[in-house]
């Protein structure tokens, strides 16, 4: 009698936790974490105030101005090593890469700025140390000339102070340069960009982070629970309509990148989560 009970209590047991472990895997729900952090997308650029410009000082100085967790910005390398605030890779034609600061440094934005330096756009962000820096390295062509371009980032943060977790996190679409930060910075906070590769794949390259296009999380429904078994930070983008926002505050995400932040601080009102 007693064996067959201390048999029935073992597999008792063994079932209660396999449940619990179940638990842990499962995506936080908003009932969960009700808090997460708004990226204004390209700074808060889609106001009177920063002249409906992306990646200009204005934008980023009105992010900042409102109060939203972080700014995202894109910044390009160009030949003779100058790394200017920019989304893509080239400007009326010319390959930001492949050619120097001076074929660029006159040409102006939408707002009348021209294309901010890392020095212009850095020496803003350090005004307001409460605003996270969400920095995204675009791609260039080959590994060499990205090892360049993290080189002279983390040598930009250092001279304007801002070498610190607490003030600058990164994002990228190269898988490399994920790879090349994560271990030359293994304090800070590195998302890819990319859905070319798993959370679990991600983690095995000690990367620390994921920031998928709120779609992808639909695609691939366990990524989001497998983000969190490696206890990487989660953000979407760039989400836009408020029934994406929705979902991804209920599924749990830490940042909600997104071109309307005021519309996602209101619905976080709405949906009493509070904003980071």
């Amino acid at each position: 009698m007693y064996d067959k009970t201390h048999i029935a209590m073992n597999r008792s047991v063994k079932i209660i936790m396999t449940m619990l472990a179940g638990l842990l895997l499962l995506p936080f729900s908003a009932d969960a974490q009700r808090q997460s952090g708004i990226v204004a997308h390209r700074g808060f650029w889609n106001c009177d105030e920063a002249g409906y410009a992306k990646n200009s000082v204005a934008a980023l100085r009105c992010a900042q101005e409102a109060g939203f967790w972080g700014s995202e910005f894109d910044v390009n390398m160009t030949s003779d090593g100058v790394l200017i605030v920019y989304h893509d890779s080239d400007v009326e034609g010319k390959k930001i890469e492949k050619y120097p600061y001076a074929e660029f440094k006159d040409f102006k934005i939408k707002n009348g700025e021209t294309i901010p330096t890392i020095d212009q756009y850095l020496e803003q962000g350090k005004k307001y140390p409460e605003t996270m820096l969400v920095y995204e390295l675009k791609p260039h062509s080959c590994d060499e000339v990205e090892d360049r371009f993290v080189e002279l980032t983390i040598a930009k943060l250092k001279e304007h102070g801002l070498l610190d977790p607490q003030r600058v996190m990164f994002i990228s679409f190269s898988l490399h340069m994920c790879e090349v930060l994560a271990k030359e910075l293994p304090d800070f906070t590195v998302q890819f960009l990319g859905s070319s590769k798993s959370p679990d794949e991600l983690a095995e390259r000690g990367i620390n982070g994921v920031d998928f296009n709120h779609a992808v999380y639909k695609i691939h429904r366990k990524w989001y629970r497998q983000a969190r078994s490696h206890g990487m930070s989660v953000n979407a983008w760039t989400v836009n309509k408020e029934k994406d926002m929705a979902k991804m505050f209920k599924m749990g995400v830490d940042q909600l990148t997104t071109d309307n932040p005021l519309e996602a601080r209101e619905l976080m009102k709405k949906m009493k989560i509070k904003e980071l």
